[in-house]
């Protein structure tokens, strides 16, 4: 049977001018009707073509006195930034309202304390999606706006200025990775102190993945730019220094493509503020603990019992631990926190937890500190909605939600974080 031909899409008619009102979750202008139009602010007058919801700008009239000039010469056709057209203010004070509302949706309220806001220039990892290109340098960069396709980037204005100067050198890594159709491959880079790590996935393995040769390539591309590590899926490739970072006063040798917090700045704001909030604990449980970017912290305010769900973070964790001296004592387990969360009766001895899940958040785990006798939370996110979902959880079982730091790290993005500290 013959599938049907799609129908061609309607036309979109002429642009049509628009007043935009306020601003949309995504960061676009919204005008009456609810008629969405990317990079627009309110109270600009606009014009804009296409039918339904969703339309396209196509010439600002009237700007509104808080639109400055992009500093990306990619913003607008890349779809890593959707705010870069917003003064900084506005742009920041919309992204704690949001925040706001969102936790006042589950009937939470708190003092927000001023937020803490990344600048340009800051975040130190990035994932560069790779496409074939030249024989000696591929095609990389970021997915297009609400696109497959891929913008070939020269500059990111909101990376760290050492890992922009290494974007042709990470063409050159990737050139030989198209040995077969399907590769597509991703560079995940994390500016370290010890330099730039470098993890590929979506190299085609089903057909014995990379030569020899190809390895080789990649090897020698590594060492000329200075790359500390290169790794395929985790696989070592290049190894010339250990990826290491500093967390709190403690050196963590980096696994292959763990989480780090995107910026510097943000893990030292968000660090500082859980271990000022858990001052006085005797005994504490850092939960979803990572690599430890909160548990060096903590142990130096008393006993700490860390858990992930990642072996290989644990083992960096407690690998670090004999460069740790003066610190409290440090137990830590690879645990599975969804299926096994920290049962209230493991928590009898604790008097302060600090959980920090990914964005599916950690209703699980709420739901056993909620039965513990934890007198204080601290809970970090990277959802809001999660978070607002589980510290409802907390908050109807006598906890209350006593104060909210917004974290802004994803600059220029609609993306907001945040730290909320409970006590019963």
């Amino acid at each position: 049977m013959r599938r049907p031909r799609p129908k061609p899409p309607a036309p979109s008619g002429p642009p049509v001018e628009l007043l935009i009102e306020a601003m949309g979750g995504e960061g676009d202008g919204v005008a009456a009707g609810g008629v969405y139009v990317p990079f627009t602010l309110p109270g600009e007058r606009v014009l804009a073509r296409g039918r339904g919801e969703r339309r396209d700008l196509v010439e600002v009239l009237a700007a509104g006195a808080d639109r400055v000039e992009p500093p990306c010469p990619h913003f607008g056709v890349c779809g890593g930034c959707a705010l870069q057209h917003w003064a900084h203010a506005p742009y920041l004070a919309w992204k704690v309202e949001r925040l706001r509302g969102t936790l006042a949706r589950q009937r939470l309220e708190a003092e927000f304390l001023p937020a803490y806001a990344a600048g340009p220039g800051t975040r130190r990892r990035f994932a560069l999606h790779a496409r074939r290109g030249a024989r000696d340098a591929a095609r990389a960069g970021y997915k297009a706006r609400k696109s497959w396709d891929l913008v070939d980037v020269a500059v990111c204005p909101i990376s760290e200025p050492r890992l922009q100067e290494a974007i042709p050198a990470l063409k050159r890594l990737a050139a030989p990775l198209f040995e077969h159709p399907k590769s597509a491959p991703t560079l995940h880079c994390t500016l370290t102190a010890t330099g730039i790590d470098v993890d590929i996935t979506g190299v085609e393995a089903k057909s014995g993945g990379l030569s020899a040769d190809a390895r080789m390539q990649v090897a020698e591309r590594a060492a000329e730019a200075d790359f500390a590590r290169v790794t395929l899926a985790g696989e070592v490739a290049y190894l010339a220094r250990m990826p290491q970072v500093r967390l709190g006063d403690v050196t963590v040798a980096l696994p292959a493509g763990a989480f780090l917090q995107a910026t510097l700045g943000a893990e030292t704001a968000m660090g500082d503020f859980v271990a000022a909030a858990a001052a006085g604990a005797s005994r504490i449980a850092d939960l979803y603990c990572g690599v430890g970017t909160f548990t060096f912290r903590l142990a130096g305010i008393a006993q700490v019992h860390a858990a992930d769900f990642a072996p290989e973070a644990i083992q960096a964790l407690t690998g670090a631990l004999a460069s740790a001296p003066g610190l409290h004592g440090i137990t830590a387990e690879a645990r599975d926190l969804v299926r096994r969360p920290m049962l209230a009766e493991e928590l009898k001895k604790t008097d302060v937890a600090v959980f920090d899940p990914p964005r599916a958040g950690a209703a699980e785990q709420a739901a056993e500190l909620a039965r513990s006798g934890v007198a204080r939370v601290i809970g970090v996110s990277c959802n809001p909605a999660t978070f607002a979902r589980d510290a409802r959880t907390l908050v109807d079982a006598g906890f209350r939600l006593e104060r909210v730091l917004p974290v802004d790290q994803f600059l220029w993005s609609p993306h907001i974080e945040l730290v909320g500290v409970f006590s019963r």
